[in-house]
């Protein structure tokens, strides 16, 4: 569970025990944060599975809106990114910026049951600053030893304009249970004028070229690929996703079709899996669907019903404070901007992978022998 220290009230004597986090919190903070804590922990029991040791791993993919960049994120926002994560095993992440403050105040909050990797930045202004990380429980997952970045070589860009990602994927190996897995975290080309879906629908096809050459090579630490993240793929692109699953890819199904910006209007963040189809599935619901969903945060923290209670932050926080004139402009603000910049303008997305082959493996030995 995460790290609630800070959240004491400060008659209780035994904080001076603990190393604090967020040391300015007054009282009234620490109430209005439990409050929505509370109710967060209520919609997460709700809507994500329970976390268990033996059988099943919760992977997420999240955008998390200039990660170490911002600077009006206030400690409510870290508790509620931190509960948010705690729900999961692994989670993969887009827009880590270059600076870490961020990352490490979370990493604070989940406490020392959570390891977390970092790739280095992608360099010059096209790479917008931008790192992947992967956060992950160590008591279910383990690294593999594999980190490193899909990069495009020369025989294979020699007839495109593009030569490089934006930003580089990270491919990064890992362990839980009886299964071995590499990640592929991607956040692709955004926009959706001619040019930038040209240059997307091209980032694409050369990320997939280099995935099938390495995949006939046998050049991959593990041949279970999952690739995830930031994809920027709207609706009418199909286009390029025909060239992800005509490379053995095939899109988790609870999450196709589903939006997953805060604005309900695109589905930017995918999950797709290239991985043994004997061994490796996902964990099925009752009627006999694949789980895994977008979680949406918005829905019971930074609700419209608790807007009043940051009104001051607003105020702080607005380059030109002058244009809050009225209840209307704190709304639009607060909607469109404030509480985007506190946690993410997209929404974490999760599936469940059965980790706990026995019963496949049993059955295939009793047969063979």
């Amino acid at each position: 569970m995460p790290w609630y220290n800070d959240l004491r009230p400060k008659s209780d004597d035994k904080k001076i025990d603990y190393a604090l986090i967020f040391p300015e919190l007054k009282n009234s903070d620490r109430k209005r944060i439990i409050k929505d804590i509370l109710d967060l922990r209520n919609d997460l029991d709700d809507k994500i599975p329970v976390k268990n040791s033996d059988t099943s791993l919760l992977l997420a993919s999240w955008n998390i809106k200039e990660f170490g960049h911002l600077t009006e994120r206030i400690p409510d926002s870290y508790f509620y990114i931190a509960e948010i994560i705690n729900r999961f095993d692994l989670v993969a992440i887009q827009e880590v910026k270059s600076g870490l403050d961020d990352l490490n105040r979370i990493m604070k909050l989940l406490g020392s049951n959570w390891d977390y990797i970092i790739t280095d930045i992608t360099e010059g202004d096209s790479g917008n600053k931008e790192r992947f990380a992967y956060i992950y429980d160590n008591r279910k997952v383990k690294s593999s030893g594999l980190s490193g970045e899909l990069v495009l070589w020369d025989d294979l860009t020699k007839n495109s304009t593009v030569k490089q990602l934006k930003r580089s994927p990270a491919i990064t190996g890992f362990m839980a249970g009886w299964k071995s897995f590499s990640l592929i975290n991607i956040h692709l080309q955004p926009g959706n004028k001619d040019d930038d879906k040209e240059y997307r629908k091209e980032e694409v096809r050369l990320l997939m070229e280099a995935v099938k050459v390495k995949l006939k090579k046998k050049h991959f630490w593990n041949e279970n690929l999952i690739m995830l993240g930031d994809t920027n793929l709207y609706k009418d692109n199909t286009d390029i996703v025909q060239l992800i699953t005509d490379t053995d890819f095939r899109e988790a199904d609870n999450l196709k079709g589903k939006v997953t910006n805060v604005s309900e209007s695109e589905i930017y963040d995918r999950i797709f899996l290239n991985v043994d189809q004997k061994y490796f599935h996902l964990i099925k619901d009752v009627n006999g669907h694949e789980n895994g969903n977008v979680y949406k945060p918005f829905e019971v923290i930074y609700t419209e019903e608790n807007r009043l209670n940051y009104h001051d932050y607003m105020l702080k926080h607005k380059d030109n404070p002058d244009t809050l004139t009225d209840d209307a402009a704190f709304k639009k603000y607060y909607n469109q901007f404030w509480k985007r910049n506190q946690i993410s303008d997209h929404n974490p997305i999760w599936i469940e992978i059965k980790i706990d082959s026995s019963d496949e493996f049993l059955q295939e030995k009793l047969q063979e022998i």
